[in-house]
């Protein structure tokens, strides 16, 4: 776990706590991301899911005990040196911290993640601010960036969703991410 005094966007000092999510977090990122729009709201259950069987590889964020982001995460299936973000969620009351990406760097810096050299995520092209984020976790790492489609609108989505641009990011060495989590 974290503790940080820091500004809220009111300019006031607050404590921002990060740790691990917990089941009984469930409810609570659910709501979280409900309040994030335009992010794609997932099952109370999938939600739990994250806080529990894949704590290790997601994060929460408290701002004077309140919930305020989530990132959650896995390790991809056969390539335990590869993180795959799923879903980002920073509340308005919580933005300018630089929130996003201390969680997602929170994560990397984790045991579970001390093979990691690779991080994976897919962001629409019109998400500029995911897009700002992740490329922003990049220049901190000292890693390329990768491009690619990797669901299509037409083949994956059946023409309802635009489609999902792979970023790979990496690879970085694990002093890296050392470094900038620190």
């Amino acid at each position: 776990m974290k503790i940080a005094t820091t500004k809220g966007n009111t300019g006031q000092k607050a404590n921002l706590i990060i740790r691990k999510p917990k089941a009984t977090d469930g409810a609570t990122v659910n709501n979280l991301i409900a309040e994030c729009k335009p992010l794609d709201e997932n099952s109370v259950y999938c939600n739990l899911l994250q806080c529990s069987h894949f704590a290790d590889t997601c994060a929460i964020a408290e701002l004077d005990g309140e919930a305020v982001g989530f990132v959650s995460g896995y390790l991809v299936p056969n390539k335990p040196d590869q993180l795959f973000i799923w879903q980002v969620a920073v509340s308005p009351k919580a933005r300018g911290l630089r929130l996003a990406k201390r969680l997602i760097l929170d994560i990397l810096d984790r045991p579970a993640c001390h093979n990691v050299t690779e991080l994976n995520t897919t962001i629409t092209s019109t998400n500029a601010p995911s897009q700002g984020v992740f490329r922003s976790v990049a220049r901190e790492l000292g890693a390329d960036v990768k491009r690619k489609v990797q669901f299509e609108r037409e083949t994956h989505f059946d023409g309802a969703a635009a489609s999902e641009i792979l970023w790979q990011i990496g690879p970085f060495e694990r002093k890296d991410v050392e470094r900038v989590a620190a």
